[in-house]
């Protein structure tokens, strides 16, 4: 990560990382396919930091707006001491063939991690007997998806300590529990359905496929055999 912050991502090479970490480059790639994956790492730390925490601030706290609120303010704060060079990741998230992209096969154990805190986010919440059952299946998905929209915003915000997210989180928070409030009533119920199908057939498939594979960074020879022995060749 200093070395990220240092010289940018994409100058950042696998030879200059092993160099730093005191470990040859074939040593390095034995256990990471190239720096995108050591990245992959990183999401992984910081996603399980962030259910902690989250859960913490949670704690005997039952209204579903509080806890949304508290779950997406927590993120902010596990990830702002790399929010300087974030937009550096973003741009190589950004491609839908990358492992990084949040989306990606690659990226499954960080986001189900996500998923999971924003199930307790609900299953926690006074909100939880209430809610349609087609929705509730599917609510954790889209809360996911919804900090994937604030970590959109938190990339390029630029104000001091990201004030401008944090008061955003505290603008749609209860926005949201309105709306999932509002799929309760009997009259929102076809909305809900046919908003329900959309997302099963247009949003959710996106997530998780296999992404295409895209040449790692030239390695050693003995990078090169390890790498082939770690997968099958």
């Amino acid at each position: 990560m200093r070395l990220f912050k240092e010289r940018g991502y994409e100058k950042t090479t696998m030879r200059a990382i092993a160099a730093e970490a005191g470990v040859s480059v074939g040593n390095a790639y034995y256990y990471y396919e190239g720096k995108e994956f050591l990245i992959q790492g990183f999401y992984d730390r910081m996603t399980h930091e962030h259910l902690v925490d989250a859960r913490r601030r949670m704690d005997g706290r039952t209204d579903f707006s509080e806890r949304l609120a508290l779950a997406l303010e927590s993120w902010v704060d596990c990830a702002a001491p790399y929010h300087e060079f974030a937009a550096q990741f973003f741009r190589t998230a950004a491609d839908p063939n990358s492992a990084l992209s949040p989306f990606s096969n690659e990226s499954h154990p960080a986001r189900e991690t996500a998923v999971q805190l924003f199930r307790e986010v609900l299953d926690g919440s006074d909100l939880a007997p209430k809610i349609d059952p087609e929705l509730d299946e599917l609510l954790p998905d889209l809360l996911w998806l919804h900090l994937m929209v604030v970590v959109l915003y938190w990339v390029f915000d630029r104000t001091d300590d990201t004030e401008r997210t944090r008061a955003f989180v505290q603008r749609c928070a209860p926005f949201v529990a309105k709306i999932v409030t509002l799929s309760r009533y009997r009259v929102f119920r076809p909305l809900v359905r046919d908003a329900v199908d959309m997302i099963k057939e247009f949003v959710l498939p996106t997530i998780g496929r296999t992404t295409a594979a895209k040449p790692a960074e030239p390695a050693d020879s003995e990078g090169t055999k390890r790498g082939r022995r770690r997968n099958g060749g």
